[in-house]
């Protein structure tokens, strides 16, 4: 069990103690908090409160992470896209609509129950519900994912992505036109105050940076490629919404008038990185998926 302890200041008297934990951590939403709150694992000066209690100036908030109750993750029989796979790395296209890993409440169906199905030597870092997971994309995101076979994979590709040397280029289609042909968005992202199921530009949040360079301009919008210098959640679909050009189909930050592509029209086309074994730079690409580059091609005749 991990334990955290924590000095209310004035400037934050009056807040509901879920949302004043939530706020100490990007990683808690406030329903996980609340649920702390009601099994008592959060105390204030030493006692049980209620999840609509309000700190004061100079409570001592106590809070005692339980361990997770370990769960079991079945191995599913799936039709994977794998384009590279031997001892120690597998890279797989996962299609729009597929999870990458198990969650509470939400045990098959993933990308790692394939992924186990397919191989039972995923690297065990990320403990049972994300074995070989290095990184994620969204669910509604398509394209190329790395996974680890063993633990000595994973910490090399871990580290690569905190060295920023892995190379991650997106397609996206966005709504408007966009002037300039390339540029960088620099903007720090956390949780928005205003929805903790949203992701925002916030001045405490994350370093995070994207570039973009665009394709092709049609009437309304703008075909781009995003590199990743970081890998936030929701980094670009945030980051263009940011700069005034939302992601077509993005049900979270696009406009409510869209083009159904099947979750937002975002790509990960490009994955690159260097290989744990032979020290060699890899590299791969994923064609877009048949309704993306359907819409492209209408866009094109109709321009």
């Amino acid at each position: 069990m991990e334990k955290m302890q924590w000095s209310v200041e004035l400037e934050h008297q009056g807040t509901r103690i879920d949302k004043w934990v939530a706020d100490q951590n990007q990683e808690w939403s406030r329903s996980q908090v609340q649920q702390w709150i009601k099994e008592s694992h959060l105390l204030v000066n030493g006692s049980a409160v209620k999840v609509n209690q309000k700190v004061k100036q100079g409570d001592e908030i106590t809070l005692t992470i339980p361990e997770p109750e370990p769960l079991d993750v079945e191995p599913e029989k799936m039709e994977l896209e794998i384009y590279f796979e031997d001892e120690d790395v597998l890279v797989v296209n996962k299609p729009s609509g597929m999870v990458v890993h198990p969650a509470p409440g939400h045990l098959s169906g993933t990308l790692v129950n394939g992924l186990m199905a397919h191989c039972n030597d995923l690297s065990g870092i990320n403990g049972v519900m994300r074995p070989g997971i290095v990184h994620r994309i969204d669910k509604d995101t398509s394209g190329l994912l790395m996974v680890a076979k063993n633990d000595v994979a994973h910490e090399s590709l871990v580290q690569q992505l905190v060295d920023k040397t892995v190379l991650r280029k997106y397609r996206a289609l966005v709504h408007g036109v966009i002037p300039h042909e390339k540029g960088t968005i620099e903007a720090p992202l956390g949780r928005d105050p205003k929805d903790r199921q949203k992701m925002a530009v916030v001045d405490q949040g994350k370093e995070a940076v994207t570039h973009f360079q665009v394709l092709e301009r049609f009437k309304n919008h703008t075909y781009v490629e995003c590199q990743l210098e970081t890998g936030r959640t929701h980094q670009i679909r945030v980051h263009m919404r940011y700069i005034g050009f939302p992601l077509v189909g993005d049900p979270k930050y696009g406009p409510r008038k869209t083009i159904d592509v099947d979750g937002q029209a975002l790509h990960a086309e490009t994955l690159g990185f260097e290989h744990p074994q032979t020290k060699e730079f890899v590299s791969f690409q994923a064609p877009l998926p048949e309704r993306f580059a359907q819409i492209l091609d209408n866009f094109r005749k109709n321009s």
